[in-house]
């Protein structure tokens, strides 16, 4: 389906990959692994996974700690014995991660275009409020909206439902922007439209069809929406 531009009023945003560089955390890791990427790729791969199957086997726990379980098993995979506090150190620098270069003046942007901007994530509270201050974009958001609040993560429907209903937003009218395909693909099941962030340069996923917008930076929405 293509995009379209006339029906959206409330844009919102991913956190991780999308609005901060998860990829940032490796540099904590090569401070003290050998060879972080294999490292780093298996602990963002695994902390996805907990998620989704958390929401079948009914066994939420804040993103922070399966965040924490993720790294702990990439490092048990790759023979790395750390301590707890080393551990706590390289997970704690998601609250510090570096944000791309276009994403305070694209939601400058949309804002002065007359949208307004949240942030809906798989991140509790707490890690949202850190993104944000170091992110410092505080001031162009109307709020944070956490799975925490309703236990489950994406792709879930019920994720997508409950932000439509806190922004006070027919959930049609909403365009969800996300760097992760099954954010954008859970996004466009429940009804909104699915904008992809690819800043990679890297193909789609040949299953569920396509976004209805894929962009490289948020200039590029900011464009499609005439602002």
């Amino acid at each position: 389906m293509a995009f379209d531009a006339a029906r959206v009023t409330t844009v919102t945003f991913d956190s991780y990959s999308t609005i901060v560089d998860v990829d940032a955390a490796e540099q904590a890791l090569a401070d003290r692994v050998s060879d972080p990427e294999p490292v780093s790729k298996l602990w963002r791969a695994r902390s996805i996974e907990y998620t989704m199957v958390a929401n079948f086997v009914d066994a939420y726990q804040p993103f922070y700690e399966m965040n924490r379980d993720a790294l702990q098993y990439a490092l048990d995979v790759n023979g790395v014995d750390m301590s707890t506090d080393e551990r706590d150190e390289i997970l704690a620098v998601y609250h510090e991660l570096d944000v791309f270069d276009d994403v305070r003046d694209g939601i400058q942007r949309l804002r002065d275009g007359g949208y307004d901007c949240y942030v809906v994530s798989n991140g509790n509270p707490e890690m949202l409020a850190s993104m944000v201050s170091h992110a410092d974009i505080g001031d162009l958001l109307s709020d944070t909206i956490s799975a925490h609040e309703v236990e489950t993560f994406k792709p879930d429907a019920e994720i997508y439902r409950h932000a439509a209903g806190r922004t006070g937003t027919p959930i049609k009218e909403i365009a969800h922007v996300s760097a992760g395909w099954f954010d954008v693909m859970g996004a466009q099941h429940a009804g909104m439209q699915g904008v992809w962030v690819d800043r990679k340069g890297t193909p789609y996923e040949t299953f569920g069809g396509d976004p209805d917008l894929t962009i490289e930076t948020f200039y590029e929405l900011a464009e499609e929406l005439g602002v």
